[in-house]
């Protein structure tokens, strides 16, 4: 299962006109601030409507402007994870990883959240509310809010950024371990080289709005300078 995206949106006077594929990988969209990273995930999450093109995942498409088709964000099968988890302050661990899987058969709900919660080692955790706990932690529980449900893509906005050095290698080499865990595809923003570097089998280096250059880390990153231009 992939992803091909063709993507024009223009917003408070950026122009982004983007198109790639993916297939089963981790692919990081990298670049500077404001190169339209970010504006891209909420597009394929359907947080923003674009104003042309197509997001198609195997056989579902999700928008395309030529058939006005637009289907909403809760209906899409992609995880969302940014910077700021967004959990829910009153909510507890256990709560706010159950409401991932809202719709879902109460029982159900806590069967998938007792699994998920011992896979991700937090399952200490799950009386305890997010102002109890840690950077972290928080963002494990985000991710496995995302993941309860099994989404067909996990879409990440710079998750690890406000996260010290220790604590953002950690989540790195666990982000590795989910993927080879759960065998989905993941879209991870980030202008960190070095995450880049760790994480992506592909990577995609956006400037100004546009693809500047799509290969593997090592060949992307063979001239840095040249990449942070």
């Amino acid at each position: 299962m992939g992803l091909a995206i063709a993507l024009r949106k223009k917003f408070n006077g950026f122009s982004l006109d983007v198109a790639w594929e993916m297939q089963n990988e981790l692919l990081v969209l990298f670049g500077h601030s404001g190169s339209g990273k970010s504006l891209t995930l909420q597009l394929i999450a359907g947080l923003m409507r674009p104003d042309a093109g197509f997001v198609r995942s195997g056989d579902s498409t999700y928008f395309y402007k030529q058939n006005r088709v637009w289907v909403p964000p809760q209906q899409r099968s992609f995880g969302f994870v940014a910077q700021d988890p967004a959990l829910f302050p009153h909510f507890s661990v256990r709560h706010n990883i159950e409401y991932g899987a809202t719709g879902f058969p109460k029982t159900d709900r806590r069967k998938q959240a007792n699994q998920i919660m011992e896979l991700f080692g937090i399952r200490e955790l799950e009386h305890k509310r997010p102002g109890e706990i840690s950077g972290g932690q928080k963002q494990r529980v985000a991710l496995a809010r995302a993941l309860i449900r099994r989404p067909k893509m996990l879409l990440l906005d710079e998750p690890f950024s406000a996260l010290d050095q220790p604590l953002r290698c950690s989540m790195r080499t666990f982000l590795l371990q989910l993927r080879k865990t759960f065998q989905v595809p993941i879209v991870l923003v980030t202008h960190d080289t070095a995450e880049a570097r760790v994480l992506a089998d592909r990577v995609v280096v956006y400037a100004d709005g546009r693809v500047k250059r799509i290969g593997p880390p090592a060949e992307v990153f063979a001239n840095s300078c040249e990449t942070e231009q």
